[in-house]
């Protein structure tokens, strides 16, 4: 088989920061491309370090904290420990996971501003930033939101408006206002650290758009993504303009300076340099030698993001590495994933519009490569794409199960049937055998070549061309209906079933740990390398199959009813509340006359579906009430309930019946209804004041 020649890759993934769980939306971005990669380049026994970690620090983490009423701290703890566990339970192959509140990650950090401030890379400057008077505080890019000036978004952040991808500065935002207090932020002077882009603007555009650095060739800018090219160009072309390198807050990696109380790292600087730092802590605990993924030539350092962060990754980070110095390695390429959008709206953490990993798990048990399948399937490589809970269940009952399940499944089952589980001996194979063949042995070469353009996408698709070509090659044979006539020729074709089957236990891993492992299982296969796949004797005869087990079940339609109706459930519930009425005056207030009431009988209105007609003891009098509650409650579990009841409200008849009053109840923003009632039973005609 074709490869590369590079034998080592350092393969970095986005650091998530600690402040929510992750939804699929994080994992088609950048995780499972990675993780894909990562194995794909260890089966090819490259020495790989795979790294990613927590992103600890910055407003993100703050604002979470001032929300929960917690610290920082309480935070980053809780959703480390949840999103490690998640990762691993879903299989994202990290070699570490690690944190940015790590001691080793706030040294390494330290030493970069350090050496780049020795070395004079900094400019200090005063300038105005914003700053909540009633807070007493200066606001960080994200304690600020306003409205995109690019986009018209109304929920830009002051760094970035996550609905276009655009890159702002706090004072771009239209009608900017602080998120701590809600208040409009005034300018006041401060003091920061910039890192002067404008003075590496000749060597950036040079490395990235002709991919070439210090006068050698780096890299192909022809293998980079469009939209990853395209941006970079347009803030290059924009021209490159001083950014700061520190923030005025009280909680982040301190600035080593003196002169710098109650300053921290700017986020984008101190996160990138978290893949050094968790480099070092994996490379201590295995007695290997960090500097050989971060400062030796024969090493390609592999950045896995989203759109949103490429900027940081192919600008800003590789000026800081640059800079430093000692022969950083610079990024060979940054295969930036677009957007995934989710039932025809995007993403959302604050609208709760989202798929939640760590719950797919709990709901999906043993699935874990099912939702690999689906995401890779659409994964928004070059474009947005989309997750509809449809097409996950179309995609698992009529590929997952109909074509790679139902192949595998038929030829472990016919081996056992009519070989007693042992793998037949190959006669003589005719002219499709051998076309057959030829094809096996295509495939793999094909997916090696798409995975390492990270076309990963169109790599499973190549190979789950062997389980279509397997199901054809079955159906055309039919050796359940030779095996009476002549045993030897189906001992041929079933060989070549089993060697297919055992290429998809190859092929598969990258993509489908899981369902390649039990693949492996079933056939017996110990030691299975890539330089094995395409052959036709991976197996040999008579080696002893292993029992036959399904590797995926049919999705149903209520399961996926389920979600659906959770989504919009969650959709609901982030609604806005109903504005606020009109105010009145006290006067206006105290007319109104509300008690405490027992329901004392309940019968449906004939020829209606939403009106009970009801008895209520008011502690005035026996009264009737007709309300509209009959879809949310039925007569038998309401008798005896207390209730609030307004009892001066002029009397009309609904549906031929005089109604003399009305019950007080609260509806919910998807429309359904509670009724308000008394915590502890107390007497009839009780006023509600």
């Amino acid at each position: 088989m074709n490869s590369t020649q590079t034998q080592r890759y350092t393969i970095t993934a986005a650091l998530p920061y600690a402040n929510g769980p992750l939804h699929i939306g994080h994992i088609a971005g950048a995780y499972l491309p990675a993780d894909t990669f990562a194995r794909f380049l260890r089966m090819l026994g490259k020495d790989v370090a795979f790294v990613c970690g927590s992103d600890e620090h910055g407003a993100a983490i703050t604002i979470k904290a001032r929300k929960e009423g917690v610290s920082p701290k309480r935070v980053i703890d809780k959703f480390h420990a949840l999103n490690k566990a998640t990762f691993k339970d879903f299989g994202i192959s990290f070699d570490i996971y690690h944190r940015t509140s790590e001691p080793i990650h706030h040294k390494t950090s330290q030493d970069f501003f350090t050496v780049l401030n020795d070395k004079g890379y900094f400019e200090i400057n005063e300038s105005e930033q914003y700053y909540d008077e009633e807070a007493s505080q200066f606001l960080a890019d994200r304690y600020i939101v306003g409205t995109c000036p690019k986009c018209g978004h109304d929920s830009a952040y002051g760094d970035q408006c996550e609905n276009c991808g655009s890159s702002l500065s706090p004072t771009d935002l239209i009608e900017p206002k602080s998120t701590l207090t809600g208040s409009i932020p005034v300018l006041k002077k401060t003091k920061h650290w910039y890192l002067p882009m404008q003075k590496h603007e000749a060597w950036i555009k040079d490395w990235i758009v002709n991919g070439l650095l210090d006068g050698k060739k780096h890299h192909n800018p022809e293998e980079w993504k469009n939209h990853v090219l395209g941006q970079c160009r347009s803030w290059i072309e924009g021209g490159l303009q001083p950014r700061a390198m520190t923030r005025d807050l009280d909680w982040g990696v301190k600035v080593p300076l003196e002169d710098a109380e109650g300053k921290v790292l700017y986020v984008w600087l101190d996160a990138p340099i978290g893949y050094i730092s968790a480099t070092k802590a994996w490379a201590e605990k295995n007695n290997k030698n960090w500097k050989d993924y971060w400062q030796n030539d024969d090493t390609k350092l592999i950045h896995f993001i989203g759109k949103d962060n490429i900027v940081f990754h192919c600008i800003i980070f590789p000026i800081i590495l640059k800079s430093y110095g000692h022969d950083f390695l610079l990024p060979d390429n940054v295969p930036a994933n677009e957007f995934l959008n989710l039932e025809g709206n995007k993403l959302s953490t604050s609208r709760n519009w989202a798929v939640w990993l760590h719950e797919y798990l709990k709901e999906f048990p043993g699935k874990q490569d099912v939702l690999r399948y689906v995401l890779t399937t659409i994964s928004p490589e070059n474009k947005d794409s989309e997750f509809t809970w449809k097409d996950f269940q179309a995609k698992n009952n009529n590929e997952l199960v109909a074509i790679l399940g139902n192949f595998v499944n038929r030829t472990m089952v016919l081996s056992h049937k009519y070989f007693n589980g042992e793998v037949p001996v190959r006669g003589e194979m005719v002219k499709y055998d051998e076309e057959v063949a030829a094809q096996v042995a295509e495939i793999p070469q094909k997916v090696e070549s798409l995975i390492m353009q990270y076309k990963f996408r169109e790599a499973l698709a190549e190979a789950m061309k062997l389980a279509r070509l397997g199901n054809k090659y079955l159906a055309d044979t039919e050796p359940w209906k030779l095996f009476p006539q002549d045993p030897e020729i189906v001992k041929t074709i079933l060989n070549i079933c089993l060697q297919i089957t055992a290429n998809l236990g190859i092929v598969l891993q990258p993509f489908l740990p899981r369902t390649a492992e039990k693949i492996q299982f079933m056939l017996g296969l110990r030691d299975s390398k890539w330089d094995q796949a395409g052959k036709m004797d991976i197996l040999y005869p008579y080696d002893k199959l292993g029992r036959t087990e399904l590797l995926f079940k049919k999705v149903e339609d209520d399961v996926v009813e389920q979600q659906v109706k959770k989504l919009e459930k969650a959709k609901l519930s982030s609604l806005p509340a109903e504005p606020e009425k009109d105010t009145i005056d006290f006067e206006d207030f105290i007319k109104i006359d509300m008690r405490i009431g027992t329901i004392l009988h309940a019968e449906k209105v004939p020829k209606t579906k939403k009106l009970l007609k009801l008895k209520i003891d008011t502690g005035i009098d026996t009264r009737t009430i007709v309300s509209g509650i009959a879809e949310y409650f039925s007569p038998d579990e309401i008798l005896g309930m207390q209730v609030c009841v307004l009892v001066n409200l002029k009397p009309r008849k609904i549906k031929g019946i005089e109604s003399q009053g009305m019950i007080l109840m609260a509806e919910d923003r998807d429309g359904s209804l509670s009724f308000i009632k008394p915590g502890k039973k107390i007497n009839n005609g009780s006023s509600i004041r």
